[in-house]
């Protein structure tokens, strides 16, 4: 891309109106900085960040991490996982350009949605700093980042997100997912469910309680990170906050969405028979009594 068809482009994308126009222009930018970018996307002192990503998602998840690599605060380290042996071998140019300003792309098993966190925790001796996971299908705002880890310096005791569901209870124990509302409030509260991929920092015991499980997510909530994640703080005793009362708004990258897990958790019904598999009584007993 040089500059003259650059310029071109951008003209284009500045007649757009609105959101999608702000969309393209920040995609525009993007793809510069990850083809002529040589500045390195890690600083020591921040949290780790971790995320995976399959498919034909392998060729556009360089933009989701080149919005973190952009923003306020740098992770200490940067990591993302593969289940293909093939794609290791074979990176597409926009994770290569990665690598080279610190990217860490390692293999791992097919864990599903866990990837973005379990081979991470698998890999240490020794759990010490905090850990954010994203998705690799969204971009995310400069100040992401850095928002997680003052939260997380202020809060260190529970798990800090940008978006949370409250969980429902009815006579039978927790009601459908699909009436969970989202939350509105900053309190810490176990009836909290995080969502992971809009960002979550995750205090280093909890880390150490969710290796010490093991794989045990894969009797039960296999497609379903997020139960996972909840379930654990919930019996680790990590309350789960909202860091802004107002919703987090979600930056889809184009063209990702078509086969989102989350269509098949939730319109399939996955969703309810994965909670239903991993909340024993006492978990609901435990929300109960925290009411």
């Amino acid at each position: 891309m040089n500059l003259f068809f650059t310029l071109q482009r951008l003209s284009r994308i500045l007649r757009y109106k609105g959101r999608v126009g702000e969309i393209h222009l920040r995609l525009t930018w993007l793809r510069l900085a990850n083809r002529y970018g040589k500045a390195r996307i890690t600083s020591p002192g921040g949290p780790v960040v971790s995320l995976t990503t399959y498919g034909d998602r392998a060729h556009s998840v360089h933009l989701a991490i080149e919005s973190i690599a952009r923003g306020q605060m740098r992770p200490s380290r940067l990591i993302l996982w593969l289940d293909e042996v093939s794609l290791c071998e074979d990176l597409p140019i926009g994770l290569r350009r990665l690598q080279k300003r610190g990217l860490e792309i390692r293999l791992s098993k097919n864990y599903g949605p866990h990837k973005k966190y379990y081979p991470y925790l698998e890999s240490l001796h020794k759990i010490e700093a905090p850990l954010v996971t994203a998705d690799d299908d969204l971009l995310y705002p400069r100040y992401w980042l850095k928002r997680l880890f003052e939260e997380f310096q202020q809060y260190p005791d529970v798990v800090n997100c940008y978006r949370a569901r409250v969980m429902v209870l009815n006579h039978n124990g927790l009601a459908k997912y699909e009436g969970w509302e989202m939350t509105d409030s900053t309190s810490p509260r176990f009836f909290h469910f995080a969502g992971s991929g809009a960002g979550a920092i995750y205090p280093p015991g909890l880390q150490r309680a969710l290796k010490q499980q093991g794989v045990a997510f894969l009797d039960c909530c296999p497609k379903a990170d997020d139960i996972w994640l909840h379930v654990q703080a919930l019996r680790a005793g990590y309350k789960i906050r909202q860091i802004r009362a107002k919703q987090f708004r979600l930056v889809e990258i184009p063209g990702t969405q078509d086969k989102a897990l989350h269509h098949r958790n939730l319109a399939g019904g996955e969703n309810d028979r994965q909670i239903a598999a991993t909340y024993r009584t006492s978990d609901i007993d435990r929300l109960k009594r925290s009411e």
